[in-house]
C-alpha cells in the first residue's frame, strides 16, 4: 500500500502554516465571496471528496461510511455545522480579531459547564487565574472595538455557544463511536454537507445565489473569488490532515504551544496584509486572551497522579487526559477546519 510520509518538523510546519493562515483566507473568501452558506458547503464537500480519494488511493484508511453510525454521529456534525456556520458568518461580519478573542473565550465557558453540569472539580488557582486574564482581555478588547456592530456580536456570540456545546458534548458522544481519525474527518464533513441545503433554504441564502447567478454578478466569476474560496477549500483539507498528524506525532504540551504560536502568527500576518484588523489598544487586549490560554493549557495538561479509582472507565480517561493518542485528538479535534485556529 502506497504511503506519505512526512517528517515530524514537517508536521508541525504544514501544521503551523495551515492553522495560522486559515482564519485570514477565510476572511478574504468571505468577503469576495460572499454567500458563507456556500462557502461552507464547498468545504465540506473538498475535505470529505479528499478523504474519500486518498482512502481509494491508499494513502489512508477511513472507516466505511455506514447508515446506522451516520445516524448516530448525526448529532455530532449538526453542532459542527452549527459551529462552523456561525464562525464563516462571523467572519463575515467582523475581522479576524474578534474571532480569535471569541475563540480564545471558550476555556472559561468550558470551565463553567464541566463543574455545572459535568460535576468536574472547580478549576484550580492558576486555571482560575488564566480564565480570569482572558476574560479581562476580552472585555478590554470589546471595550475598544471601533468596529463593533449588533450583528457581528451576535454571530460571535452564537459562535461561542455553539463550540461551548461542542467541546463539552461532542468529544464524549464521539469518542464512544469508535471512529479512527480519518473516519471521523469523513463522516463530519459529509453529513455537514447533506444539511447545507437545508440551511441555504432556512437563512434565504439560495435566492442570493440564484440572484447572483442571474444577474451573473462580477465577483461570483472573478478570478480572485475563484482562487480565496479554492484556498480556503485547501487550507480546510491540509488543517484536517495536518492538525490531526501533528497531534499523533508530537506530545500534548509541543502541540498546546504550536498552536498558541499559530495564534500570534494569524495576528501578525492579518495585522500586515491589510486593514481589516482591530486598533492597537485592541491587539494588546488580544494578545492577553492568547496568553490567558496559554496559563490555562499549562494547568490542566500537567502530569496526573495515578488514579486509584477501580472503573475501567476513568482510568481510561484520567490516562488518555492531555495524551496525543489518536482518540484523544478525534475529540479534541472536532472543530475540524475552522475552529482549530
Amino acid at each position: 500500500m502506497s504511503s506519505i510520509r512526512f517528517t515530524t518538523s514537517g508536521l508541525v510546519i504544514g501544521y503551523a502554516l495551515s492553522s495560522s493562515l486559515l482564519a485570514v483566507i477565510n476572511k478574504y473568501a468571505i468577503t469576495l465571496f460572499n454567500f458563507p452558506g456556500l462557502l461552507t458547503a464547498l468545504q465540506y464537500l473538498t475535505s470529505a471528496l479528499g478523504v474519500w480519494i486518498l482512502g481509494k488511493l491508499g494513502f489512508l484508511h477511513h472507516d466505511a461510511f455506514t447508515i446506522e453510525t451516520a445516524k448516530k454521529f448525526l448529532p455530532a456534525a449538526f453542532v459542527f455545522y452549527l459551529a462552523i456556520f456561525t464562525n464563516t458568518n462571523l467572519l463575515r461580519h467582523a475581522n479576524v480579531d474578534t474571532f480569535i478573542v471569541f475563540r480564545s473565550l471558550t476555556p472559561l465557558l468550558v470551565a463553567i459547564a464541566d463543574t455545572a453540569f459535568r460535576k468536574q472539580p472547580c478549576p484550580s488557582k492558576l486555571t482560575f487565574t488564566s480564565l480570569l486574564i482572558i476574560l479581562g482581555g476580552a472585555i478590554g478588547y470589546v471595550a475598544t472595538d471601533s468596529a463593533f456592530t449588533l450583528t457581528a456580536y451576535s454571530w460571535a456570540v452564537a459562535y461561542l455557544i455553539t463550540i461551548t456545546t461542542e467541546m463539552v458534548y461532542i468529544k464524549h458522544m464521539v469518542m464512544s463511536l469508535g471512529l479512527n481519525t480519518w473516519g471521523f474527518v469523513l463522516y463530519n464533513n459529509l453529513l455537514s454537507l447533506m444539511m447545507a441545503p437545508v440551511f441555504w433554504i432556512l437563512t434565504g441564502e439560495y435566492s442570493e445565489v440564484f440572484a447572483a447567478l442571474g444577474a451573473n454578478a462580477g465577483n461570483w466569476f472573478s478570478f480572485d473569488s475563484f482562487i480565496a474560496v479554492s484556498l480556503s477549500c485547501l487550507f480546510g483539507l491540509l488543517i484536517s490532515f495536518f492538525g490531526f498528524a501533528a497531534r499523533k506525532a508530537i506530545s500534548a504540551t509541543a502541540f498546546t504551544v504550536t498552536g498558541v504560536v499559530n495564534k500570534f502568527l494569524t495576528v501578525v500576518i492579518n495585522v500586515f496584509i491589510w486593514d481589516k484588523h482591530a486598533s492597537p489598544f485592541g491587539i494588546v487586549c488580544l494578545c492577553f486572551t492568547i496568553i490567558g490560554g496559554v496559563l490555562y493549557q499549562q494547568s490542566v495538561t500537567g502530569p496526573k497522579p495515578p488514579s486509584s479509582d477501580s472503573n475501567p472507565s476513568k482510568q481510561i480517561d484520567s490516562k488518555n487526559e492531555g495524551s496525543d493518542f489518536e482518540d484523544d485528538s478525534q475529540g479534541k479535534g472536532i472543530s475540524g477546519k475552522l475552529a482549530s485556529v
